[in-house]
């Protein structure tokens, strides 16, 4: 699933069936599922590549990619964004390698030498209980082949006993400071409360279907009606901000005045 997130909601955008090797080459079982001949094995990162190929065509106006290490570990889609000047926050796995001091370099290795003293303690957003605090540093990578860009590795620690680490690696304009990349890194939980929204108000997960085309049916269609209900969301929360300024404006006009208002 892609899934579109701005400072007024979330929705799912596109999707694609992820069939495994043990599908694609048995013809007579994708034929009973009403699979189309033409379609071949992908990988999910390729399915991803391809989703995102149709959303920037359609000009989806996206400054940013992220997805979980899923997609991270997949240097080719990495390589593909930084072509197309996108953005990039990605989860990564320890036994990534990324390029560190002109030499490839696993992404383990990169974690076991960070600076005790770099950790500064941010929020990646709010949570159901709250602004999810982590501890976090961002370590210089390689730089690209592009004028005006960086690659970095960001990392996020728990602040619970265990004090876990989760990598992403990072490709952005110069200049972009750690506090937008871990805003950014946060949004990868939006997905989530998609499908959570999707599942409770739409019945995304209410199927039983067992072909290729109903599946699709039946999850176009509960997309179509979560991207409506993201729309209603979008324009009240649009009107709610318009007031509020007004509000503000008027406040500050009165405040500017001297005036007192009971």
């Amino acid at each position: 699933f892609l899934a579109y997130a701005s400072r007024l909601g979330q929705t799912l955008l596109d999707r694609a069936l992820y069939l495994p090797a043990s599908w694609t080459e048995d013809a007579a079982r994708c034929q009973r599922a009403g699979v189309a001949p033409e379609v071949e094995f992908a990988t999910k990162p390729e399915l991803a590549q391809t989703m995102l190929e149709r959303a920037f065509a359609s000009g989806v106006p996206a400054s940013w990619v992220v997805g979980d290490s899923v997609y991270g570990d997949a240097r080719r889609l990495r390589l593909w964004l930084e072509g197309q000047a996108k953005a990039y926050v990605l989860a990564v796995s320890g036994k990534e390698h990324v390029w560190f001091e002109g030499r490839a370099c696993s992404v383990q290795s990169v974690l076991a030498g960070l600076d005790e003293g770099a950790w500064q303690r941010l929020s990646a957003g709010s949570g159901s209980k709250g602004p999810r605090f982590y501890d976090w540093q961002c370590v210089g990578l390689t730089a690209p082949p592009q004028a005006g860009w960086r690659r970095c590795l960001l990392v996020r620690r728990s602040l619970k006993a265990d004090g876990k680490l989760t990598a992403y690696t990072v490709y952005a304009p110069c200049g972009t400071d750690l506090a937008t990349l871990v805003s950014v890194a946060g949004r990868r939980w939006c997905i989530e409360t998609c499908f959570e929204a999707a599942k409770g108000e739409v019945g995304l997960d209410e199927y039983e279907v067992r072909s290729w085309t109903g599946w699709y049916r039946h999850v176009t269609l509960s997309m179509w009606a979560l991207a409506l209900l993201s729309a209603v969301r979008a324009a009240h929360l649009q009107v709610v901000e318009k007031k509020r300024s007004s509000v503000s404006s008027l406040l500050g006009f009165k405040a500017s005045r001297g005036l007192v208002s009971c």
